[in-house]
């Protein structure tokens, strides 16, 4: 796989995962699964930059997203 792919997929991940924590911290349980899902996002995005020579700028990630949808579509 791309590592831009998984770059994106680990972002999406883990931007999806953050509502998870907070809502299983306010509701008194512990967040065992987001957790490791965020976990997971954060070895994906880690992988994807270190298969990545240059790695990725902040200003870069925009593009990224857009060509990995892109190419999905």
């Amino acid at each position: 796989m791309d590592p831009d792919t998984v770059f994106v997929f680990g972002l999406v991940l883990g931007v999806l995962s953050i509502p998870a924590v907070v809502s299983a911290i306010s509701d008194g349980r512990a967040p065992r699964v987001a957790s490791v899902v965020l976990i997971i996002a954060g070895a994906m995005v880690l992988y994807a930059i270190s298969e990545k020579p240059s790695g990725y700028a902040i200003e870069d990630i925009p593009a990224v997203v857009s060509s990995v949808v892109n190419s999905m579509i």
